[in-house]
């Protein structure tokens, strides 16, 4: 993994509406395709297993990029995460997938290295809605550099280090997304110092 310097991405995604309608990728328990379906389907009770994909992008100080979810997201909304995550279009290649969505929701252009899989099934009290993932894990390293967060999507972000993020986790897990804990470690793992 090497830095990189972002460049912003000049157009702004579909609206959190349009996305629900999106297809995505239904997998088997070994995250072969079988199908697919709107993402709003996908994501109704019981939760069907989709394909997704969950960045965290790192700095040159070791810390991480999270994002606090914007209020209107349907699932987990207000609630702190990993850099971005989203759903690649059925055949869309992972790393592809990933770097569009980052340059959505960040702002960033950053190369990404997939290191893992964390598959995770989680219910949303709030909404009603279930996260019912085969999630695929990619990092990234930039420098010195702030994102530019698209508001529909990001309501704050902050870097933070692996370690303090553990402990808020351990401390107040309603504060996060039940699957950002399982996506740390699995991106941690690959990662030296970190």
């Amino acid at each position: 993994m090497t830095d990189a310097t972002p460049t912003p991405i000049p157009a702004r995604p579909p609206g959190a509406a349009d996305r629900e309608t999106l297809p995505v990728e239904l997998v088997d328990a070994a995250g072969n395709t079988i199908g697919s379906c709107p993402v709003a389907e996908a994501h109704r009770a019981p939760g069907a297993l989709h394909r997704a994909f969950s960045v965290l992008i790192f700095d040159s100080a070791g810390r991480t990029l999270l994002q606090q979810r914007a209020p209107a997201k349907t699932r987990f909304p207000a609630r702190w995460s990993n850099t971005c995550c989203g759903h690649p279009a059925p055949g869309l290649p992972v790393d592809e997938a990933a770097g569009i969505r980052l340059g959505e929701e960040m702002g960033l252009v950053v190369p990404l290295t997939e290191v893992g899989v964390y598959s995770y099934r989680a219910e949303d009290p709030r909404t009603g809605y279930v996260e019912h993932e085969w999630d695929h894990v990619l990092v990234g390293s930039i420098g010195e550099f702030e994102p530019a967060p698209d508001p529909a999507e990001v309501a704050a972000f902050r870097w933070v280090r692996p370690d303090d993020v553990r402990l808020r986790l351990r401390d107040e897990p309603d504060m996060f997304s039940p699957w950002f804990a399982g996506v740390l470690e699995v991106a941690t793992a690959h990662l030296p110092n970190r």
